[in-house]
């Protein structure tokens, strides 16, 4: 069985959501980050920067969450068939990490960097219910957790943007993302 390790506050929320959704059935290992677990020689084996999320499945094992979403969704989900679709829904999942989640949850970045980031996704929602269309996809995943993240941790008012509003509840209300998202609004 997949095993998924991660901190009770980490972005192994996010590879949990997608694994729920994909219906992996896995084995949720938390580490205690207060008490240094990450940083044990046992768990250095599996990811030696000592971070969390990572993953055990079978004899692989990989970090990072972005390259956690994309292994899965090409092993166990809808990672798109052709190079081009596979390639979008990492582009997707890399600008959720990469400039997306830099963008708004960096204080001194995020006057400089909301409208620019929120108006062309607003766009996107006005057309389609999810990123890449009628389909919720991996993408959909990375970038809807940060965005979802963005309301919980942030308290941003997106009322300029309210297609985006619109995609938060959409996602919001997946069975996969009350289970594993939605109790850490609580």
């Amino acid at each position: 069985m997949l095993k998924l390790y991660g901190g009770a506050r980490s972005r192994a929320s996010i590879v949990q959501w997608y694994l729920e959704e994909l219906g992996v059935p896995y084995e949720f290992v938390l580490l205690d980050m207060q008490s240094g677990e990450h940083l044990q020689p046992e768990y250095l084996k599996i990811n030696p920067v000592g971070k969390v999320p990572a993953i055990v499945d079978g004899e692989f094992q990989l970090w990072e969450s972005g390259a956690i979403l994309v292994y899965l969704a090409q092993k166990y989900g809808n990672a798109g068939k052709s190079p081009e679709e596979q390639a979008t829904l990492t582009q997707w999942v890399l600008f959720a990490n990469a400039t997306f989640g830099p963008g708004i949850f960096i204080e001194s970045n995020r006057d400089r960097e909301l409208a620019r980031l929120m108006k062309p996704l607003n766009q996107i929602f006005t057309t389609h219910p999810f990123l890449l269309g009628q389909e919720f996809t991996v993408a959909d995943v990375a970038v809807g957790s940060m965005l979802a993240y963005s309301q919980m941790m942030l308290k941003l008012d997106l009322g300029e943007y309210p297609a985006v509003l619109e995609y938060i509840n959409r996602i919001g209300d997946r069975p996969a993302f009350q289970k594993t998202i939605a109790p850490r609004a609580q």
